[in-house]
């Protein structure tokens, strides 16, 4: 009754917001095509998910946009050289995995299995060449206009584009938004070549499987790829700074995930730093020191992938031509309307503050891009799945129990692991847990983290929840499919205002 009554007060919400700025927005389209003018309604600087995404949602509420992209494809660093060419190298690498390990434990025997790499990077390239040729045709049938090169600022509302022809051209805006997203960042002493030293972007197109790999940083990118080449045969180290991998996961769940990580062979040196790397000889060696300073000790790699996280890419916008602020970090500063300082210029993604994630990109695109047409738009950073795509996976929205008592909220906790679970057991694949985070007086859920070969498929069940405020009683009162994973998500819910049933 309480999840109906939520729904319909924001049913009741929307509709009259929406009637309210109904008058707002027909004088903003009047505006914007009354004077014949080429001026655009919305340009967009910056093609990646959040950037294309802000442009199909203006050119679909009736806004005049173009869109300015200097790497000549559409998608940006997710789908170009991050998210999607990622997600391929672990479909395929897991796949190996699976036929050389656990095939036979399903009656499929197999006389041999290599690794054709090859074949594997062709089959990352033909999926990211679809998908960038995907949104171009949205462009086409949005009637987005898409100009290819860099674009600089001029003005408030003019960008000079230096086209990836050779030419140059003035794309003219009332409304511009800065979407240019984020770049890998460095780290002192250490030049990345894309060969021996590489990025996420190297490590996606290696021409052969290293004999052993290092991974500086154990964040998701770190441990994503590792996970890639230790499948494929690589000995993998990573080394991390801080005194934990994935810092802001859950450190129970963060704990469970390790010491999977580590039976795949993956080995951790933790509260260390990196001092320096040599690349003179054959290989490459690193010369390592504690975090908190002591004696140095040396690693030796074949490749070394830097993966220390990832900084706004603002470079060559010229913005203090026209006076963007920014924070310490180059993060370029907003309201809640994406609004910067200077009127007319908005921004959205990894650029301004906030989790640097595709999805948050696009959640951030079509909210501003809303507010631009005199409608309302809203992301909730708290509620903003985060998803690290490893085997098993592990995937998280809102606090974790760190977090939680930080707050020093009276809580509950729920937990249930997949070897409960009929359908992980029947596939044999059921490594993994689901814990729920409950208010202990409202039963209001506060937190849901996930591992589990799908989990980030999982999630979402867990997102919806707190996004309309949900207690652990209401899924847990939810009628589930059986056998499937998802019933190791209401049995967690069961635990935490309850008892769970199988176990």
């Amino acid at each position: 009754m309480a999840m109906a009554t939520i729904a319909r007060r924001r049913a009741t919400t929307l509709f009259s917001s929406s009637s309210n700025h109904l008058s707002t927005r027909t004088r903003i389209l009047a505006r914007g095509f009354a004077s014949g003018s080429d001026n655009n309604d919305v340009v967009v600087i910056g093609g990646g998910p959040g950037g294309y995404v802000a442009a199909i949602k203006a050119a679909q509420l009736g806004l005049k946009t173009t869109c300015i992209e200097k790497r000549g494809t559409l998608g940006g660093t997710c789908l170009n050289v991050g998210c999607i060419p990622s997600k391929a190298l672990l479909h395929s690498s897991h796949m190996y995995h699976e036929a050389k390990h656990t095939f036979a434990n399903h009656g499929v025997k197999l006389a041999s299995v290599e690794v054709d790499l090859p074949a594997m990077m062709g089959q990352k390239d033909k999926a990211v060449g679809n998908l960038t040729k995907g949104i171009e045709g949205l462009f086409k049938k949005n009637k987005v206009n898409y100009v290819k090169g860099y674009g600089k600022f001029l003005s408030p509302s003019e960008v000079s584009v230096d086209t990836l022809e050779g030419g140059s051209t003035i794309v003219k805006g009332k409304n511009i938004i800065i979407a240019t997203g984020s770049d890998v960042k460095s780290l002192p002493g250490i030049t990345i070549d894309e060969e021996r030293i590489v990025s996420s972007t190297g490590a996606l197109a290696l021409k052969e499987v290293p004999k052993r790999l290092v991974v500086i940083g154990a964040g998701y990118i770190g441990l994503e790829m590792g996970s890639v080449w230790g499948r494929l045969g690589s000995e993998v180290t990573v080394v991390e700074f801080g005194p934990d991998i994935v810092p802001t996961m859950d450190g129970e769940v963060r704990k469970q995930f390790q010491r999977s990580l580590e039976k795949q062979k993956m080995k951790f040196i933790l509260k260390t730093k990196v001092v320096s790397v040599d690349t003179t000889g054959n290989g490459v060696k690193l010369t390592l020191e504690p975090a908190a300073g002591g004696d140095q000790t040396s690693l030796e790699a074949d490749v070394v992938l830097v993966s220390a996280g990832r900084v706004p890419f603002t470079a060559g916008l010229e913005l203090d031509k026209i006076g963007v602020q920014t924070d310490k970090a180059g993060r370029i500063l907003v309201n809640e309307r994406f609004a910067t300082n200077v009127p007319g210029v908005y921004a959205i993604g990894d650029v301004i503050p906030g989790p640097m994630l595709a999805h948050k990109a696009e959640e951030d695109g079509v909210a501003c891009v809303e507010y631009i047409a005199g409608k309302e738009g809203h992301v909730d950073y708290d509620l903003v799945p985060g998803v690290v795509y490893t085997h098993p996976e592990v995937a998280s929205v809102g606090k974790t129990e760190e977090q939680v008592k930080t707050l020093g909220v009276d809580y509950r906790v729920g937990k249930f692991p997949f070897l409960a679970n009929s359908r992980a057991k029947a596939i044999d694949d059921a490594e993994g847990v689901v814990k729920i985070l409950a208010e202990k007086e409202t039963d209001k859920i506060l937190g849901v983290h996930i591992m589990a070969p799908n989990a980030g498929e999982l999630i979402h069940e867990a997102v919806l929840a707190l996004q309309y405020g949900a207690s652990s009683e209401d899924i847990a009162r939810t009628c589930h499919a059986h056998p499937t994973m998802s019933e190791a998500v209401k049995e967690a819910a069961m635990a935490t205002y309850d008892k769970p049933i199988h176990i």
